[in-house]
């Protein structure tokens, strides 16, 4: 099956939801970066929130979220898109724990609760959007949620899981967000309340195989669920070997010429993606000639 999500309305036009399907996605990002189960947790519920919270924008905006908490696995860092498409990365890929207390996957250790979370969104205008907020329990699905109430001003619930196989694959991942528009009457909020309070977590819902929109009909109720749109979800880096070149020639010719010199070539890495390029003494002297002009 492949990844996607749906944006949807609920409850008479009185509550807005996202639900997204991210096994596939969060198993490229583990693929690429060799996380361990705790480090694919905490990456994977950052992107999941990131790709709903990417669909929310309009045309060619996107959002940069940065998770730094002070925990062990150090900063989460995860860009996205209203496209669906979504990037990430950790500081320490090779983190992991003994399962908490509660027998799940011990993410609030990993990310730590000493720092804060931060989103920016660029809307494609001079000024880029910030908000910031505390890290509040370090379990990412609460902390989403609480920027989103104090940040953006939306009484919001956000639900964020990922299940990890014994050979560190991804067995299941996904999300949801629901969100009170303006007006939600009283008896409406009670139902939602009573329904989360209820409902299985999100990764166990997308183990049994309920899609996206079973799972908002899980959460909300069915029949009170109207979807409005759907779209695919895919891990996607924008690095390339163009944007490489364009940075060494940034550099200068001097510098370009040292590395000629010391090394007879240039490697650079993509932290997003782990994709390896190199350049050939002959590019860099293309390059130098080019940082020359």
């Amino acid at each position: 099956m492949t990844d996607y999500l749906i944006k949807a309305i609920a409850f008479n036009n009185q509550v807005r939801a996202y639900a997204a399907r991210t096994t596939e996605t969060i198993s490229e990002a583990q693929r690429r970066h060799q996380t361990w189960p705790t480090a694919s947790a905490a990456l994977g519920r950052s992107m999941t929130a990131g790709v709903m919270l990417g669909s929310m924008l309009k045309g060619n905006a996107k959002l940069t979220i940065k998770v730094e908490g002070g925990g062990p696995i150090g900063v989460i860092i995860v860009d996205s898109n209203s496209k669906g498409e979504v990037r990430g990365y950790v500081t320490n890929p090779q983190t992991h724990f003994d399962l908490n207390e509660k027998g799940k996957l011990d993410v609030a250790r990993a990310v730590g609760t000493q720092g804060n979370l931060t989103i920016v969104k660029d809307l494609g205008l001079k000024d880029h959007f910030s908000g910031q907020v505390p890290i509040v329990s370090g379990e990412l699905g609460e902390d989403f949620t609480y920027y989103l109430v104090t940040s953006e001003q939306v009484p919001s619930s956000v639900g964020v899981g990922v299940l990890v196989n014994p050979d560190n694959t991804i067995l299941a991942s996904g999300g949801f967000i629901i969100q009170l528009l303006p007006g939600t009457n009283d008896e409406t909020i009670t139902e939602i309340e009573k329904r989360l309070g209820e409902v299985e977590p999100i990764s166990k819902l997308i183990q049994k195989g309920l899609t996206p929109e079973e799972i908002l009909e899980e959460v909300l109720g069915r029949g009170n669920v109207k979807v409005l749109e759907k779209q695919p979800v895919a891990f996607k880096c924008q690095c390339s070997k163009e944007r490489i070149e364009n940075a060494i020639v940034s550099l200068g010719a001097d510098e370009i010429q040292a590395m000629i010199d010391e090394d007879g070539q240039a490697e650079a890495q993509c932290h997003f993606c782990n994709e390896l390029y190199l350049l050939t003494k002959e590019d860099l002297e293309e390059l130098k000639k080019e940082a020359s002009k």
